[in-house]
């Protein structure tokens, strides 16, 4: 197919890496994003080298790259602080890192830069009231009374997708999954030189993200799924690591600035029926929102995001790329989604416990594989 005129609903990471890869091949991309201030919050993410290879794929590895720092390996913790495994990562890219850490606003700065270099056109402060799919087109209504009339429509807007609500309203949605995650950002010590999980009911992973920073993640019970006021944030977090191994206490002593504790429920949801109606698709956390125990959340976008492009330059007609689309990812976004759900279930002893260290080498080797 050419000259596709597509709107994207959402302005995080997959629909960004959507709007890159449509504009490779020549399609014109809108992308509207609810939050007029396209805020993000300011602690990390990990990319590991199935996304640094997407990135490739999308070319803006270079800024990618230089946005965090690289690391080769995921070393393995007992609760009381012994290590137990380091396990090498994968490196998919010769002259790059198997793994990133990097700042999720300095993330948002190399994609939203890269989509806009690119020629997508973007609208802040914007939601979709109503989409009127005729088999030829989409017409769609903007929160601000305007319209727009395009060949097709992607719902990129998060677990909580206001587009899965409209086209598919009996689809499953996100369930709560007993457990939340506290992160933090701290100043990185000299010899982190991996990715640091601790195992345990309170999970902890210590994650580079620059030469001289990095955050820490927190996985805790969280039953009846409380919600924390923000005064007192900062000593909520410190009480959650108080059994912890005596390093991450040591750490815990860091953690005084209740604006700068980001704490989140987990859920976890997988539409297991199809990932579009009409000429309106979804893609990554609208149709497979997974915990982050594998941290494969924003690399699954982001593989969405290549997939999708490729098969609408590929197929013949629009209904007919979203179906090879979900072929494709499908299986990939499932493994993730419920590799990830089992690790928090073992964590919260509601299911087996989860062997971190072989659930993180079977999750590099699969996703190594091509996409």
């Amino acid at each position: 197919m050419q000259d596709l005129d597509i709107l994207i609903i959402g302005g995080g990471i997959g629909g960004l890496t959507s709007a890159i890869a449509l504009r490779q091949r020549g399609f014109s991309v809108t992308v509207i994003e609810r939050d007029p201030d396209w805020s993000v919050y300011g602690v990390g993410i990990i990319q590991q080298g199935n996304v640094l290879r997407a990135a490739e794929t999308l070319g803006i590895l270079s800024g990618y790259a230089a946005a965090g720092v690289g690391f080769d390996a995921v070393a393995v913790y007992a609760p009381n602080g012994t290590m137990v495994a380091r396990v090498p990562s994968p490196r998919l890219l010769p002259d790059y890192p198997a793994n990133l850490g990097v700042g999720r606003r300095q993330l948002q700065k190399v994609l939203a830069d890269s989509a806009r270099d690119a020629g997508t056109a973007i609208r802040l402060g914007l939601t979709v009231s109503a989409i009127e799919d005729d088999g030829a087109a989409v017409q769609v209504t903007f929160s601000d009374g305007s319209t727009g009339r395009y060949d097709l429509v992607i719902g990129a807007d998060g677990v909580y997708s206001q587009t899965r609500a409209m086209i598919l309203p009996e689809a499953e949605q996100p369930q709560f999954t007993g457990q939340a995650v506290w992160r933090y950002n701290l100043p990185r010590p000299a010899d982190l030189d991996a990715l640091n999980v601790y195992n345990g009911p309170t999970g902890v992973g210590l994650v580079p993200i620059s030469d001289d920073l990095m955050y820490i993640y927190v996985t805790t019970p969280e039953p009846g799924n409380p919600r924390y006021p923000r005064d007192g944030l900062a000593a909520a977090m410190r009480s959650k690591m108080a059994g912890c191994a005596p390093a991450i206490q040591a750490l815990a002593e860091q953690i005084t600035d209740d604006d700068g504790v980001v704490y989140r429920p987990l859920e976890g949801m997988l539409v297991e029926g199809p990932w579009h109606s009409g000429r309106v698709v979804l893609l990554g956390d609208a149709v497979h929102a997974t915990t982050p125990h594998l941290g494969q959340g924003a690399g699954m976008a982001i593989e969405d995001s290549i997939v999708l492009a490729e098969e609408l330059a590929r197929q013949e007609t629009v209904p007919e790329a979203f179906a090879a689309y979900r072929e494709r990812r499908f299986e990939r976004c499932a493994y993730i989604v419920r590799s990830s759900l089992a690790i928090c279930m073992g964590q919260l002893g509601k299911g087996p416990p989860v062997d971190n260290a072989q659930a993180t080498a079977d999750m590099f080797a699969l996703t190594a594989q091509p996409i």
